[in-house]
């Protein structure tokens, strides 16, 4: 094989990477030359694919630094969240599946596992990494291993609560660890709070700085020191302020050594900083500068825009646009402004999302009125309680699969109190490419079984803006949960209604089999009884509305008839809608042997389109229909069908793994 070190500045140093051990024996000049040729490849890819652009862009010259200074997969390097990763995954053996990125069947958006030996920790979520590169070094402790353990975390994530849980616990554990800070001064909007605030303050020292005397005369002392030392005062594009200083002392309290603020976009300065901070022992924490969407002007300029983006053209930086019908998200945003113009008393809770639930609007209009928390989203809950307790009314605009993270506050802190704290919760259902990490199909099952909980999902936009009223005049906590993406139907600006609590709707009447469905099924539902009614087999489709508390008399009305019913919804069939309606057939000594739930199955969803998802999970018109025949059809047809669900389960060709 041709030495690359060899390589003429016309070819392509990309070409010539297939591990990290390549990347080694690069020169200066060639690691520069390699960061443009990855940066291209996202931007083209992520413009076909979609993704996580801003962000990736940011951080190639610290994922080059990173494995030349570092021999994965042996040292491990955890990327927080995992939208930072992009680069690499082409540093680690992915480039020629690159194209493949967020696509059923190809290369997740985040890190996994199961999808090289270069990724230890799993992440799609933010703040994880401290406490798992914690947790992997005690482990290298225990068993007597010798490994780098690096956390690699931006300031977004560092205002999660389980990061700074980590940090805490760093102190008491003094073991070898690396904490890498990309700080870009924002998560997906600009950051806030007083970590915040100090690393703004932090980024405003120069990047070249003459280093205390206390703490040159402290690192002459380690091995290599009076080398770090020459890299602080002889660098010129960005030099390190070291330890004992005040610019680190929150870090330092905690118990780590600080070196910082360096130009996260040099990469010989950081491969000479990590080098020689491989010596230092105990907790450690490195704080680099970086530029979101680095070297993409129109991301550089957006970064927001750009951060989680759809495709986009890349000469001219437009960015793709749903046609059709008006977003769920944005009805709700619209919906909310609305209502808190009559009614003072309502405000709205974030958690580093404004922009993708819809509340920028809010802010812009009540900015007294609007809490961007950071990525903390149990402290969004409990301070909505607060919130309530004091005479308001707040709603707390999340991701299904973000809520997660704040159950407990959901159960001891609105719930048992039963405090008037509405949950607009966003993707939920199947999301699409972003995978496992982001459907949101486990809320229905994780809130159904708290008591005093309302859980409502609308049919469409229009009935989002009703039950969005109908939460803010109720008098107790409740629960609004609607997919990602735009309405099965036009949006009209109506006023808004009251809904009755608990309350269904019956919207096609038929003879020979039922459908109950809740949410976004409810659509899939009347073209499924559509097409029955073409084969001559009319089926009553009833929109559910209330996954609590359950409208009992409809739902009675229809299983008293005993025929084939079909219960569908689109969260994990354990513990969901379906299961609610079971539990309430047998109660009233109903036969159960009728009624067929239809959802998620008991699998983790893999990431592809939502329509390919619904499709091998019979999530369709044509699915629901099919489900109806076979069990019109008896045993034999329903056997079959739960063969296709187990293979789904299973992993197979399918795509769902």
């Amino acid at each position: 094989m041709k030495d690359i070190r060899t390589v003429s500045a016309a070819e392509k140093i990309l070409d010539r990477i297939e591990s990290p051990s390549d990347v080694k024996c690069l020169s200066e000049a060639q690691r520069r030359q390699l960061a443009g040729e990855i940066r291209a490849l996202i931007i083209y890819t992520v413009s076909k694919t979609g993704g996580h652009l801003a962000s990736n862009l940011g951080a190639v010259e610290l994922s080059i630094a990173l494995h030349t200074a570092f021999d994965s997969p042996k040292d491990k390097i955890i990327w927080d969240v995992g939208h930072q990763s992009y680069a690499h995954k082409i540093l680690t053996g992915r480039k020629r599946q690159f194209a493949t990125l967020r696509q059923g069947g190809g290369l997740s958006g985040f890190t996994r596992r199961d999808e090289s030996e270069h990724d230890p920790f799993g992440a799609g979520h933010a703040s994880t990494s401290i406490s798992a590169a914690l947790g992997l070094a005690k482990a290298r402790d225990m068993r007597g291993g010798d490994e780098h353990v690096i956390a690699v975390i931006g300031d977004g994530a560092m205002t999660g609560g389980l990061a700074l849980e980590g940090l805490n616990n760093a102190e008491q554990l003094r073991t070898n660890i690396i904490v890498i800070l990309n700080d870009n001064t924002m998560s997906i909007a600009e950051n806030v709070g007083a970590l915040a605030v100090h690393l703004s303050k932090l980024r405003m020292l120069p990047l070249y700085q003459k280093v205390e005397s206390r703490a040159k005369d402290l690192v002459e002392k380690i091995p290599a020191g009076k080398t770090l030392f020459r890299t602080a005062e002889g660098i010129s594009h960005g030099v390190i302020r070291l330890l004992g200083s005040k610019a680190g002392a929150v870090f330092e309290e905690l118990g780590f050594t600080y070196l910082g603020p360096i130009d996260g976009h040099n990469i010989d300065l950081m491969v000479e900083v990590f080098e020689s901070a491989k010596r230092l022992r105990g907790p450690l924490l490195i704080h680099v500068i970086t530029k979101k969407g680095r070297g993409y002007e129109f991301a550089e300029n957006n970064s927001r825009v750009f951060h989680g983006i759809s495709g986009f053209d890349v000469s001219e930086g437009t960015v793709e646009r749903s046609v059709g019908n008006t977003s769920y998200t944005k009805v709700f945003g619209d919906t909310l402004v609305e209502l808190a113009s009559q009614d003072p008393r309502i405000v709205a809770i974030t958690a580093a999302m404004p922009d993708g639930t819809g509340l920028t609007q809010f802010a812009e209009t009540f900015p007294d009125r609007f809490f961007d928390v950071g990525i903390a989203e149990a402290h969004a809950v409990t301070f909505a309680a607060g919130l309530a307790a004091g005479g308001l009314r707040p709603v707390v605009a999340c991701y299904s699969t973000f809520l997660q993270r704040a159950y407990d506050q959901i159960v001891h802190d609105v719930c048992l109190q039963r405090l008037p704290v509405v949950f607009a919760i966003d993707r939920a259902g199947l999301v699409g490419e972003d995978g496992p990490t982001h459907h949101g199909v486990f809320d229905l099952s994780y809130l159904r079984h708290i008591p005093e909980i309302v859980i409502c999902a609308p049919k469409d936009t229009n009935e989002l803006r009703d039950l969005l009223a109908t939460a803010l005049s109720y008098d107790g906590p409740i629960a609004i949960r609607y997919p990602r993406g735009a309405g099965p139907s036009a949006y009209e600006a109506v006023a808004p209604r009251v809904l009755d609590i608990g309350k269904g709707q019956r919207l096609i009447e038929g003879r020979d089999a039922a459908i109950i469905a809740v949410g976004s099924m409810v659509y899939p539902a009347i073209a499924a009884a559509s097409l029955l009614a073409d084969e001559g087999i009319l089926t009553s489709v009833i929109n559910a509305r209330f996954i609590k508390p359950l409208d009992e008399g409809l739902i009675l009305d229809i299983l008293q008839r005993e025929v084939p019913t079909l219960v569908v919804e689109d969260n994990v069939v354990a513990g969901g809608f379906g299961s609610a309606v079971l539990e309430f057939a047998a109660a009233r000594n109903c036969r159960t042997g009728v009624i067929r739930c239809l959802g998620v199955p008991d699998a983790f969803v893999e990431h592809d389109s939502v329509e390919h998802l619904r499709e091998r999970l019979g999530l369709t018109p044509e699915g629901l229909a099919q489900a109806v025949k076979d069990m019109l059809n008896g045993p034999t047809a329903l056997i079959s069908r739960q063969a296709l669900l187990t293979e789904l389960q299973a992993g197979n060709a399918q795509g769902i793994q």
